[in-house]
């Protein structure tokens, strides 16, 4: 490419970083310094945060310990977790809601399983899905060390897709009151319905997706907008410490099979 065709190509590389510089400072914090950083470390990124949270956290504590996530995810490395505005979001639905049993599927590194298990009423259950065996184990220290014990947190460690079908019969779930979607959203249609072939949704539960808006699940959407049986209602969010990445949580009450 000769000098005067790339001069002319300046000005819209310039545009385009400068309106999607964001995004750019997304991807270098979010995939290459992760990415650099775990071949240093040798640990993967849920690993170093768990470490931070051992030496900065309070046990027994999830209030403390969240916010230890946040400041490290703010000041140290970018954990592409939920933060404190969704968490906002999600800790009041689920104090409303009060249900009985609460699965998630994708527990990550535990952040948003701490949210829901802190403002379950007494006596409640919730179920949490890692399809990840090393990411799983993480947060299932995580768990213990916010002082929730087994029968109130139960991490299963497999993909949705298998751990779904067997719900009922290996875990003992016949309903879920609340749902929270949080693991990969090209899944989040497949598993809504597979959910609903189960008869895991009773009439009037609530399912919660994050991150619709971005990377975005419009097919995910279309259905629960198009099939008649969601009241459906969008949050509008930003990323954690990128807000002006616009993001959001799909709130959809099922209404029944119809």
């Amino acid at each position: 490419m000769s000098p005067a065709i790339a001069l002319a190509f300046l000005p819209l590389v310039v545009t385009l970083l400068v309106r999607y510089r964001h995004h750019f400072r997304l991807l270098v914090r979010a995939v290459l310094l992760r990415s650099l950083r775990d071949c240093l470390s040798g640990l993967r990124i849920e690993e170093r945060a768990f470490s931070y949270v051992l030496t900065h956290g309070l046990p027994g504590d999830p209030g403390h310990i969240l916010t230890t996530l946040d400041h490290w995810s703010s000041h140290c490395e970018y954990l592409s977790h939920m933060g404190p505005v969704k968490g906002q979001i999600l800790t009041r639905l689920v104090e409303e809601k009060a249900p009985s049993c609460v699965l998630e599927l994708g527990t990550y590194c535990g952040y948003s399983t701490l949210l829901i298990a802190r403002a379950l009423p007494a006596g409640s259950r919730l179920l949490t899905v890692e399809r990840d065996p090393r990411t799983a184990a993480v947060a299932e220290k995580l768990i213990r060390l916010a002082g929730f014990d087994e029968r109130t947190v139960e991490l299963i460690v497999g993909s949705s897709e298998e751990v779904i079908p067997r719900l009922r019969t290996q875990y003992q779930l016949n309903r879920a009151d609340v749902v929270l979607l949080t693991h990969r959203p090209r899944c989040y249609l497949r598993d809504l319905q597979l959910l609903e072939a189960h008869a895991l949704l009773p009439a009037g539960a609530t399912v919660l997706a994050d991150h619709v808006v971005f990377p975005g699940a419009p097919r995910f959407l279309q259905y629960a907008k198009s099939c008649g049986r969601y009241r459906c209602r969008l949050h509008h969010t930003g990323l954690p410490d990128f807000p002006a990445i616009k993001d959001g949580i799909a709130q959809l009450t099922y209404s029944g099979p119809g």
